[in-house]
């Protein structure tokens, strides 16, 4: 169905908000009369509290059940419910015909039959719009487009429909009119407004509200039939012959509670029914007769009628009927009778069901999920809006809602806290009992003049509650007596207000009595039914100003005097209201009694009543402005009083009678005419008892004679002027103390009081609870200032404000001091002040000292060259004036100019401290001082010295950021020019300091160059890494960094030679020989590092540790010493070595319990099957040590753990370390230990030679090896003390082995070099011991002479054996000297050969197969070994580590160097590409200082 309007809601401009502080909301009436001049132009203002005022919410809810009202939105609307009224009186028009009323569609929109009836009766009615053919017009006037024929249509549905009505209502005869309707039309089913009318709740209240506050007049119950109960319709339709009815049984009366309001309204029931009952049970009327012919025939024609029971037929009719109507049907007298009934005053129906708080809750938020289709929460309020005004505005949707309005608190409960209360209160919520904006406290506290009203009336006094849901609404009205009315929302939804400014209210009623005359034709007092509401736009658009809000949860809404405002609820609420009225009121309130008289409206309460009972209190407790209020309604009150007394007098009255008004309830003293409560006097007749007029209506009573009335009266009017005098006089107090006030504030200046009396007048003022004026304001003010003018006075006099400080006399910024002008203003303020101050004399001897030290200021400022001591003694004198003076500001700028140029020039006499910060700060001083011509100057100077200063710094520091470094001689040319600068430059010197730096750097790398000496690794370390921090080009810097690099790449590639994999010691700890021997790699680096620590600290000059060692090597001038240092510590090496070998051999020959001993890495007992290292004699268990790397192999010497420190590399591999180490040629540690190991290898070598040619030594250590005891180790089945072991590996015993050969063998084991000397050393002495051909038990089998061969040959081709299996050296071992190589030319030509330059000059052997063979060949015996023939070709290598290479071709390589010696490549490590491209030189020329042994 389509919308009455199509126009959309507009909402109202919003009404202001106030947001109170703590301590404006101290006191609620305060504040409300602060913002009383803004809010009551709106009528209605909301206020937020200040944040946490929380109260709690104390209402019972389990014992809170009430009945709502029923609200049928559309019925609300005034236009809306005129229209309704209008389709109901049609609708039973028609029903009383026979006929059911459909509203026709036109444009597919239901036809406003409303609007079409009043635009026709505009145009002069149905018969002038057809005359002047005015459809279309009505037709545009009513929204329909033109051009579509649309007036034809609405003249055809007015003409069916409303004419026959409308000629019905001018009262012609029109006779059963017929009613065609199209199948396209909408049933129309009557709302029956008169039917459903308000079932008043149960009074709770000892005096109620409105209208609620009278008891039950007879004339509001009406009886209704069982009859007239059945459903609808309930008329009878009858035809043909009669047919007799039951006689009917007793009537039973119901009773039904109307709205009393409408009692004057209603009309006695008529006894027509009766009469109609009365003849239809009559006996003698024994059939029918048509009323209009007067004849009983043709009784098939014959229409009975369903209201009287009157017949008529058919064709006596106007017009007459060709049939029988189907409905009910009621003849044209009843017809006139129903629908000229007036119409019943509207009202609220109850719910027919009871609510708890829970259940109505339920309802609601389930009625506005379902309403809008979506969650309660998220509909948005604006649409709530929108759509409730459009629902009230439409006839088609009939939405119906429920509103729990006018709860009476005092039964239920607030939802404030009060005391006494069935409420538990929490200590931190007490303060919400007593506070002023509690509901229940506000209308009763002294400010509010309803706190002199006894009785406790629901609503005004007692607060009433409000449980809303969504669209349920207030409509428009204004409160009771016009007071006041606060609203506090506890939770819930928001509640959406509309208010009119008190001013607007007649306009408001204006507009709605000429929009909806007929409901105020019913119900004159309409809009204080609170059933009425109306569409703010429509309200707008006639002129009426609107305001609106929407009121959240925990704000208030104050509504003020006469002020309409109506409203709706968006969802499920709760919500508490008051009325409360303030001493500015009272005359309002007047007012409202005087409108309440015109409309015959009752009274809450008794104004004149109040009004009495405040004077009676007047004394010092009233507030002095409530009694000048009292006071001006009083004498209103007594003078209309004693107008209607002198009235009644001169009417005739004689009989008077005082009446006891005040202990009678309201509704046995109110006036019969208008309903006002009498209090101060009243006419009674004994022809009326129990009845009473006031005087305005002395002549309503009864038709009596007036002698026959009796005045009753409350007070004599002698008794009611003693109170107003009472009154007046607190009021008149007042005005003696203003007068008192404005004499004093006026007073000349030799008449002027004291200012305690000023105060006095204050303190009285506040101790009589004079009211808040302007005077007082003025007085309080005046004092104020006295006050404080007397304090800075004072302040000024004795010092206190002195604020500057001693140097320049600086003010605190936080001070703000009196200006001179202001201090001679300050002295006229205290001349102009109404009341005298003890300090003005002083003050003016102040202002003269200043007018004296501004004359001498001027003085001084004259000169050219003002003297810093009288600059600053001036400065020091104004300390003593606590005054702004203006010449201060000059004087401290020509002080600070003064001081500023002193600083310049101190500056500039010490260049040396004249930095680049203390320029700017100079600078950044200088911008900051006035402007002079000396400072002008000194600033240009500093700015071109600082510029000057900026761009040497910044140049001198990218001189040393400069990628590629510039060189030194750049650097000095820049340093040239900078000493010309009288300032101190940090870059500058900084880049001094480097140039020094890089020319000693220079000086000290030549030094290095020229020295002749092989530069020390550490050294030339130390000097690259200080070249690299110094930022200048330096030339050698980049072939002593090639050097270093080669060094450390030399380094890596030994150390990966010699070192084992996560091998635990250095590459120098495994090259020197060991200073504690013994100690293993279970020896932790921690604690190796902690001995190292410990030798460091002892002397220098001793070598026991590994650190000594490296230091001594590091600290050598020159290799021989080297070699000294690490000969010594070879020594130390041997000795301990051996000391250990022979403790570990007793340790296991000479324990007597096997388990007492520890051995091995685990330091455990032996047991089982044993290894025993050759080198350090200790046992091992097997399952300890034997490892990948580990593993004893057959005829082959085992080395522990412990002892093996190194790879062992073979020689060939070790001496290319050694020629690469001399190519480089920078001395370090490891080279040095290198080289000695090398020299001590060969050294050993030529000692195994020696002791293979001593073989009668061999022998007879063989012989007493034979002759010797048995070894430790017993058999695999000879047990020791309970612990079986047995070696598991062959080891050389020590019994019978001379000290020579075990220390060459021991040395042997030393070398961290692989020989085959070594092993075939081993082979030769394990072969002489016994057991090597006895010990049957090893679990090693024997090597064949393959074999060993085999394994000789993989050792680099040793040299053969003897048959003993002793080392056999070479025939010119064997003879203990070398040859000397044959040339071709003779010894001359060799000198002269040898002085020619000539470069290398690689040769090759010639080819000696026989004599390779001859060499190879085994002797029986040493004695015939010699040389051959062909030796004699033969040249000696020079290298004192000759290795002695065989085979047919040999290389050679000769010296560049002064020696000129020829080498093999091999011993020196050179390939036959490096000798033929390159240059070599030999050791010996490299290193001056070493010399061969």
């Amino acid at each position: 169905m389509t919308q009455l309007r199509t126009n959309e809601f507009i909402a109202p401009p919003e009404c202001p908000v106030f947001e109170p502080s703590w301590e404006e909301f101290a006191d609620p009436f305060a504040y409300i009369n602060k913002i009383r001049p803004i809010a009551e132009k709106t009528g209605i203002c909301k206020v937020r509290p200040p944040k946490g005022w929380q109260p709690p919410f104390a209402c019972d809810v389990d014992s809170l059940h009430f009945t709502p009202r029923i609200q049928r939105l559309n019925e609300l609307e005034a236009q809306t419910r005129v229209k309704l009224n209008f389709l109901d009186q049609i609708a039973k028009f028609w029903e009383l015909q026979g006929c059911t009323l459909k509203i026709p569609h036109v444009e597919r929109k239901i036809l406003d039959l409303y609007q079409l009836n009043k635009l026709v009766n505009d145009e002069g009615g149905f018969d002038a719009v057809c005359r002047e053919r005015r459809w279309s017009k009505i037709a545009l006037k009513m929204g329909f487009a033109p051009g579509k024929a649309i007036g034809s249509h609405l003249r055809s549905h007015y003409e069916r429909i409303l004419y026959p009505y409308n000629l019905f209502q001018t009262g012609a005869n029109l006779l059963k009119p017929t009613l065609t309707n199209d199948t396209k039309d909408t049933d129309y089913i009557p709302h029956d407004l008169p039917q459903r009318q308000s079932v008043q709740p149960l009074e709770t209240c000892s005096v109620a509200r409105r209208a609620k506050r009278m008891r039950a007049e007879e004339g509001c119950m009406k009886t209704v039939t069982e009859e007239d109960c059945e459903n609808r319709p309930n008329l009878r339709r009858r035809m043909g012959s009669y047919v007799a009815k039951p006689e009917p049984q007793a009537v039973k009366v119901l009773p039904v509670q109307v709205k009393q309001e409408a009692t004057e309204h209603e009309e006695p029931i008529t006894s027509d029914k009766e009469n109609m009952l009365t003849k239809k049970n009559d006996p003698t009327v024994d059939q029918y007769m048509c009323l209009v012919c007067g004849s009983g025939s043709e009784e098939d024609r014959l229409l009975l009628c369903d209201g009287c029971d009157d017949s008529y037929h058919t064709f006596c009719l106007i017009p007459p009927l060709h049939d029988v109507p189907k409905g009910d049907w009621r003849c044209p007298k009843c017809l006139a009778q129903e629908c000229c009934k007036p119409q019943v005053a509207f009202g609220f129906e109850q719910a027919g069901r009871d609510y708890s708080l829970r259940t109505f809750g339920d309802m609601a938020d389930s009625f506005k999920s379902d309403y809008f289709n979506m969650p309660v929460h998220m509909v948005p309020t604006e649409l709530v809006e929108k759509e409730f005004w459009r629902l009230v505005s439409t006839i088609e949707e009939d939405v119906t809602v429920e509103y729990g309005a006018d709860i009476a608190s005092k039964e239920f409960g607030s939802g404030f806290p009060i005391r006494g209360g069935r409420f538990q209160v929490s200590p931190e919520d007490e303060d919400y009992l007593s506070s002023g904006w509690n509901l229940n406290n506000m209308p009763v506290m002294d400010s509010s003049v309803l706190t002199h009203i006894t009785a406790d009336i629901c609503g005004m006094k007692l607060p009433w509650l409000y449980v809303g849901m969504c669209f349920s609404s207030f409509c428009w009205h204004i409160e009771d007596h016009w007071s006041y009315s606060i609203n506090y929302l506890h939770w819930g939804e928001p509640k959406t207000w509309y208010g009119v400014p008190g001013y607007a209210a007649e306009k408001l009623e204006w507009v709605m009595r000429k929009l909806a005359p007929e409901l105020f034709e019913s119900q004159p007092d309409l809009l204080h039914q609170l059933v009425t509401i109306m569409n703010p736009n429509t309200l707008m658009n006639h002129g009426v100003p609107i305001y609106r809000t929407n009121q959240c949860s925990g704000e208030f809404v104050i509504t003020f005097p006469r002020a309409y405002h109506s409203g709706f609820n968006q969802g499920f609420n709760f919500a508490e209201a008051v009325n409360f009225c303030t001493m500015d009121w009272m005359p309002m309130g007047r007012m409202c009694v005087d409108h309440y008289r015109q409309l015959n409206r009752y009274c809450v309460f008794s104004h004149d009543e109040m009004v009495c009972k405040m004077a009676s209190k007047a004394d010092t407790t009233m507030d002095v402005a409530l009694a000048s209020a009292v006071q001006r309604d009083m004498t209103v009150m007594l003078q209309e009083e004693d107008k209607l007394r002198d009235k009644v007098s001169k009417m005739g009255v004689q009989r008077s009678q005082q009446a006891e008004y005040d202990l009678l309830p309201d509704e046995e003293r109110q006036c019969s005419k208008c309903r006002t409560t009498c209090y101060l006097s009243a006419l009674t007749c004994p022809c009326s008892p129990g009845q009473l007029v006031c005087l305005h209506h002395a002549h309503d009573l009864c038709s009596c004679t007036s002698s026959e009335l009796t005045l009753n009266y409350r007070f004599t009017m002698a008794e009611l002027y003693p109170m107003m005098e009472a009154v007046t006089l607190r009021a008149e107090s007042y005005t003696y103390w203003v007068s008192h006030v404005s004499d004093i504030l006026e007073a000349k200046q030799d008449k002027k009081s004291g200012l305690e009396e000023l105060r006095s007048l204050v303190v009285e003022a506040e101790v009589k609870r004079f009211p808040q004026s302007d005077l007082l304001r003025q007085l309080r003010t005046v004092t104020l200032d006295a006050e404080k003018c007397a304090v800075v006075a004072q302040q000024l006099l004795i010092g206190k404000r002195q604020t500057r400080y001693r140097s320049g006399g600086r003010k605190s910024q936080s001070q703000n001091l009196l200006t001179v002008e202001e201090l001679r203003s300050f002295v006229r303020q205290l001349h102009n002040l109404p009341c005298s101050i003890r300090q003005a004399p002083l003050l003016k001897d102040l202002l003269t000292r200043v007018d004296d030290f501004q004359q001498s200021s001027e003085q001084l400022l004259s000169d050219e060259a003002p003297s810093p001591v009288a600059l600053q003694g001036l400065l020091d004198l104004s300390l003593g004036l606590d005054v702004e003076l203006p010449q201060l500001a000059l004087l401290r700028e020509r002080l600070e100019q003064a001081r500023w140029l002193d600083g310049v020039k101190g500056a500039s006499v010490r260049p040396h401290s004249l930095c680049l910060d203390t320029m700017r700060r100079l600078i950044d001083q200088g911008v900051g001082l006035a402007p002079h011509g000396s400072v002008e100057r000194a600033m240009a100077r500093l700015q071109e010295l600082l510029t000057m200063s900026e761009h040497w710094e910044e140049r001198a520091l990218r001189l040393m950021e400069a990628r590629p470094r510039h060189c030194v001689e750049t650097l000095v040319e820049a340093l040239q020019e900078v000493a010309s600068i009288p300032a101190y430059l940090p870059n500058c010197l900084l880049l001094k300091d480097t140039v020094d730096q890089a020319k000693d750097w220079l000086q000290e790398a030549e030094t290095l160059q020229l020295g002749g000496r092989i530069p020390v690794l550490d050294t030339l370390t130390d000097l690259v890494s200080r070249a690299k921090a110094i930022p200048v080009w330096l030339d050698p810097l980049a072939r002593l960094d090639s050097l270093v690099f080669d060094v450390q790449a030399w380094k890596e590639s030994a150390a990966k030679t010699f070192l084992m994999k996560n091998s635990a010691y250095s590459l120098l700890e495994v090259l020197c020989p060991r200073c504690e021997a013994g100690t293993g790699p279970q020896q932790s680096k921690f604690k190796r590092a902690k001995d190292a620590a410990q030798c460091s600290e002892r002397n220098s000059a001793r070598l026991d540790c590994l650190s000594d060692v490296e230091r001594a090597l590091s600290e050598s001038k020159d290799s021989a010493s080297a070699m000294a240092t690490l000969a010594e510590v070879r020594q130390k090496e041997m000795e301990s070595l051996l000391a250990l070998r022979a403790s570990n051999e007793s340790k296991l020959l000479l324990a007597g319990d096997c388990g007492a001993l520890r051995v091995c890495v685990c330091h455990k007992a032996p047991s089982g099957a044993m290894l025993q290292c050759d080198l350090c004699r200790d046992a091992f268990h097997r399952s300890c040590v034997l490892g990948s790397n580990q593993d004893p192999l057959p005829n082959q010497a085992w080395v522990c753990p412990q002892c093996q420190l190194s790879e062992k590399p073979p020689l060939d591999r070790v001496l290319p370390l050694l020629a690469s180490l001399q190519r480089i040629r920078v001395r370090l540690p490891e080279g040095d230990a290198l080289r000695f190991l090398i020299e001590r290898t060969v050294r050993w070598q030529h000692r195994v030679q020696q002791a293979s040619a001593e073989g009668v030594a061999v022998t007879t250590s063989n012989q007493r090896w034979a002759s010797s005891s048995p070894t430790w180790a017993p058999s695999p089945t000879q047990e020791t003390n309970s612990m079986s072991f047995y070696t598991a590996h062959q080891c050389i015993p020590l019994q019978g082995l001379s000290p020579e050969l075990e220390e060459l063998m021991v040395e042997g084991f030393l070398l961290q070099v692989t020989l085959p000397e070594t092993q075939q050393l081993y082979r030769s002495l394990i072969k002489l011991d016994p057991r090597h051909h006895h010990h049957t038990d090893s679990p090693f089998p024997q090597h064949s002479a393959e074999q060993d061969q085999h394994q000789q040959n993989s050792q680099g081709g040793s040299p053969p054996h003897n048959q003993n299996g002793v080392f056999c050296p070479k025939k010119e071992a064997v003879n203990g000297k070398r040859t000397k190589r044959h040339m071709e030319e003779e010894s001359s030509e060799r000198k002269d050969k040898a002085k020619k330059p000539r470069k290398k000059k690689p040769k090759l052997n010639k080819e000696r197969s026989q004599e390779a063979k001859g060499t190879s060949s085994l002797t029986a015996t040493h004695s015939d070994l010699s040389l051959s023939d062909s030796d004699e070709d033969f040249t000696l290598c020079a290298a004192p580590w000759c290795r002695e290479p065989e085979g047919k071709q040999v290389n050679w390589v000769q010296c560049d160097g002064s020696c000129q010696q020829w080498f093999h490549q091999v011993c020196v490590g050179v390939s036959a590409e490096q000798a033929e491209k390159e240059d070599y030189i030999c050791i010996s020329c490299t290193q001056p200082d070493h010399t061969r042994e």
